[in-house]
């Protein structure tokens, strides 16, 4: 007999690193109006990535303006000495790199430790049964569908079906399948239809520049998966 699970709720989660930096306390609060379950946090080092973003100072800043989910995503190495700040900044999620260090199991006790939700990235290159050891330790497997580093990259289509090996691999656990990278409304169905839940958007939900304008955008990517998920909005 096979055994039914219900599914994830359906998440959209506005990346920041697409908005108009100059504004970001304005930026928060209009994607949170517009209807973001989750707002992202694209942590990069320069390092690990080839690009340089933010730090603990500024999630801080950024904490008052919206009583949401703050999901980090920390393309940084090494990240253990960075992952108090980070929870004392008021992210709720933390997600470390599978590639980032040599010892993920202590990365994942220490989030935990700190009382916050964690995840585990993969790269487009890494294979989903790199995480399969550590799956009592998660709440969130992100799956990049690109290489991570800087926004507004093409759409990586092999992520569909690594996003499907996690949705087997997961087997029915209390773990979201997020998915990061050219998401936008002509992939989302097909995300979702894989076994996707959330669904980090950035250029897709910036463009316009205007409340009504995140609104729309929000709302067009959570109606494909919606439908996708045979779920009515």
């Amino acid at each position: 007999m096979t055994q039914s699970f219900t599914p994830r709720p359906l998440v959209i989660a506005p990346s920041i690193l697409a908005s108009d930096f100059s504004k970001l306390g304005e930026e928060v609060r209009a994607v949170d109006q517009a209807g973001a379950d989750w707002i992202h946090l694209d942590v990069m080092d320069g390092h690990f990535v080839p690009n340089i973003s933010y730090g603990p100072d500024v999630i801080k800043a950024m904490r008052p303006h919206t009583k949401k989910i703050f999901d980090a995503h920390l393309m940084i190495s090494p990240c253990d000495p960075y992952l108090e700040a980070f929870a004392k900044a008021g992210c709720d999620h933390i997600t470390v790199h599978a590639e980032a260090g040599p010892h993920l199991h202590r990365s994942l006790q220490a989030i935990r430790a700190l009382g916050k939700k964690a995840g585990v990235s993969i790269n487009p290159a890494t294979p989903a049964s790199a995480i399969e050891y550590v799956l009592d330790l998660i709440d969130l497997v992100l799956v990049m569908s690109v290489n991570p580093g800087f926004g507004g990259q093409a759409f990586i289509r092999s992520a569909i079906g690594k996003i499907s090996d996690v949705r087997a691999m997961v087997a029915g656990r209390p773990i979201d399948i997020e998915v990061d990278g050219g998401v936008a409304p002509d992939v989302a169905g097909q995300l979702a239809a894989a076994g996707a839940n959330a669904f980090v958007a950035g250029s897709a939900v910036f463009k316009g520049g205007t409340l009504e304008a995140y609104k729309t955008n929000i709302a067009a990517i959570r109606n494909a998966a919606a439908d996708a998920r045979g779920e009515a909005i």
